[in-house]
């Protein structure tokens, strides 16, 4: 690899407080280790406040030997109470205002934008203007925008997003990442409402001129939509432990697979299989086994 070669990680750093106890949280950190996993430099973006939770945060990363652009600034570290219903569902809490939605631009993530091959990035860090200002001049600083990896991971909580990010994020991004929920909401927002989710996928490939959009269905199988071509495959059946991290396994490995320079196909098959394995273990970020990483 040349000296653009970094691999980004962007958006919330935080803390899910559920009733058994506190658990690192937040998709960019997990993106960034697992893309450390398949031998390539990672890096996580972010911010946490001058606090205890926020000290722990940056200890935990560097003792997984994360490396990391993470700024102090003055609001608290991102928390998301868990609560657990009668039926079992969890619901969700996130705390407004935290230290992630206040993401400052700084010389430092400039350089580490000069730098950057792919990036991922999602729509829950882009509810304030402060951290979704940064992302975009993120975006806007990276080098070789044909050649780069740009990835949008939808991830539609609570009521944090809206059209126009939504819209503005997809125009930015050359991979899109969403779940058949998530492509039901957005197409009902965007006003395709009424056709299947594949036709669903080929109406935002062609409109936004994606090079890939990949479409996750939990136990359904998942798909990866090229101009003209589509990869599916089955999702693999594994005793789960929790799936917490799984999707953000799925994407690291894939871009991981392209930036090593195999197939779309390849790429798609090594993340079906290492967010399979995530999904057995406790937790988001796992040690992956050397089958998968070699």
């Amino acid at each position: 690899m040349n000296d653009i070669d970094m691999v980004v990680g962007m958006g919330e750093a935080l803390w899910d407080v559920l009733p058994e106890g506190k658990k690192i949280g937040g998709a960019p950190a997990n993106f960034a280790y697992h893309v450390s996993q398949f031998g390539l430099p990672s890096c996580v973006v972010s911010a946490v406040g001058a606090d205890a939770l926020g000290k722990e945060i940056v200890e935990n990363f560097t003792s997984k030997g994360l490396n990391q652009l993470i700024a102090e600034v003055p609001y608290p570290t991102g928390t998301v109470q868990v609560e657990i219903d009668q039926a079992g569902v969890p619901q969700y809490e996130i705390k407004e205002n935290v230290a992630w939605d206040n993401i400052p631009w700084t010389k430092q993530l400039e350089s580490l934008a000069a730098r950057t091959k792919a990036v991922c990035f999602g729509s829950l860090a882009q509810r304030n203007v402060v951290s979704r200002n940064t992302i975009n001049r993120f975006l806007d600083a990276m080098p070789g925008k044909g050649d780069s990896f740009v990835v949008f991971d939808v991830n539609l909580r609570q009521g944090f997003y809206n059209k126009e990010i939504l819209c503005n994020s997809m125009k930015r991004c050359n991979i899109l990442k969403i779940n058949d929920e998530e492509l039901v909401t957005v197409s009902r927002m965007f006003g395709y409402p009424g056709i299947d989710l594949q036709d669903k996928c080929w109406i935002l490939l062609g409109k936004y001129n994606l090079k890939m959009l990949i479409l996750t269905c939990g136990i359904n199988g998942s798909y990866v939509f090229t101009p003209g071509n589509v990869s599916f495959y089955p999702t693999p059946m594994v005793e789960v432990a929790d799936t917490v991290g799984a999707g953000d396994s799925f994407t690291a490995a894939f871009i991981a697979s392209l930036l090593k320079g195999k197939s779309v196909v390849e790429a798609h098959s090594l993340a079906v299989h290492t967010s399979a394995y995530v999904c057995t273990k406790n937790g988001a970020m796992p040690i992956l086994p050397p089958q998968l990483t070699d």
